[in-house]
């Protein structure tokens, strides 16, 4: 008897896991699908949990005993093949790309959830690093190493299994390549391919794949994951589950102690805003971009989200229950008594559309100079200098 699919590792999804269910069970596998969602939800680890049921591994999943394959992971089976985006800087090297590949994928055979990204783990053995780097699929690396195993046959399982981590990466020429194949696919080859940003995808090729969608995770079913994945002890699992924004992946990357201790600068930060205190305003966020890696950047975002939802909570009710930051009640309390016109659901929605910068290689410093002037206005209850609906006054005079 085959237990529940991925019942050994994957979070949460459970809409996610009885569509593949039903997939797997009518014994009618397509020959391309695509896991769509946001950062951090798990599209990958569906895709090669689903990879291995196909191909009878006996891993991520508990086959109950049904295995076909006497391989331990997807990543020592023959006919599974993944990849990732790289930077220029390994495409332009055909020697670098081998072992960026074995090394990045090595890491994802102990942990379908670990980041491998180069956007957001540039170095593999350096937590430190905050200069990201964009990676995409040119049309060169498609052709010399994507297609050719589209070719192979299937070696010992039943299928050829072809896993395109982040299609959306894909450069327009190789994006219309790799269309061509999906309109004629070999046979016996099945795609598993994944992407955030459906938008950027040619339309066609979501036409051609079967989609699988996968929601934000909730709190509980990340804190749940961090306890029993990742040996955190219950409260603090909890705190991070709070802060995470619904992506469990860049949670576990949190570095605990140095999120805590921002708060402190959080709430200095936006006393600095209020009072204009454009010096002590440059420092801190200096010293923000200097010492925090692009994990802990988006960690400071989502802390100061959270205090704002705090704020925004109290002054609607009052409750000291419902806050998650209870320790810094007085300043909440404080707070909302000195600023009730303060427009905190505009403020959060400012943060909410700056915060993807920052996973587009902008830097911290200019996120949070933008979102300071931002907020000096809305603590005050006034409306931006510049309004949504006048954009073009940000262009520079013309005459």
């Amino acid at each position: 008897m085959i237990s529940e699919f991925g019942n050994r590792r994957l979070v949460g999804q459970s809409h996610a896991k009885q569509q593949i269910s039903r997939i797997l069970e009518s014994g009618r596998a397509s020959h391309a699908y695509l896991f769509t969602g946001q950062e951090g939800v798990g599209k990958l680890a569906f895709a090669l949990a689903f990879a291995e049921f196909l191909n009878g591994i006996d891993n991520l999943t508990d086959l109950g005993g049904q295995a076909r394959s006497k391989k331990s992971s997807w990543f020592r089976h023959p006919d599974i093949h993944l990849y990732i985006p790289l930077p220029t800087s390994v495409t332009n090297s055909t020697s670098s790309i081998s072992d960026e590949m074995q090394n990045r994928l090595g890491i994802l055979e102990k942990d379908p959830y670990e980041i491998v990204d180069f956007k957001l783990r540039p170095v593999l053995d350096s937590d430190s690093s905050s200069m990201n780097k964009q990676a995409f699929y040119p049309i060169r690396f498609y052709h010399e190493h994507i297609r050719p195993v589209c070719n192979l046959k299937p070696n010992e399982g039943q299928y050829s299994i072809v896993i395109i981590k982040d299609i959306d990466t894909m450069r327009k020429e190789a994006a219309n390549a790799f269309l061509k194949l999906l309109e004629e696919p070999p046979e016996n080859v099945i795609f598993l391919l994944t992407a955030s940003k459906t938008e950027q995808l040619l339309p066609t090729i979501i036409s051609r794949c079967q989609h699988i969608r996968l929601g934000p995770l909730s709190e509980p079913e990340i804190s749940q994951a961090l306890l029993e994945y990742d040996g955190y002890k219950k409260e603090d699992a909890s705190y991070l589950a709070r802060i995470s924004g619904g992506n469990y992946a860049i949670a576990r990357f949190f570095d605990l102690k140095t999120v805590k201790e921002s708060r402190a600068e959080i709430i200095s930060f936006l006393r600095m805003t209020y009072i204009q205190d454009a010096g002590a305003l440059v420092k801190q966020i200096q010293n923000w971009q200097s010492k925090f890696n692009t994990e802990n950047q988006i960690a400071l975002c989502n802390t100061l989200e959270m205090m704002l939802r705090d704020l925004m909570i109290y002054r609607e009710t009052q409750d000291e229950n419902l806050i998650t930051n209870i320790d810094q009640v007085q300043v909440i309390r404080k707070f909302c008594e000195s600023l009730e016109n303060a427009r905190i659901d505009d403020m959060i929605d400012e943060l909410q559309k700056l915060k993807p910068l920052l996973y587009q290689n902008i830097q911290l410093k200019y996120v949070f100079t933008s979102l300071a002037f931002r907020f000096s206005f809305l603590m005050r209850g006034y409306d931006h200098i510049i309004s949504e609906k006048e954009n073009w006054k940000h262009l520079p005079a013309l005459t």
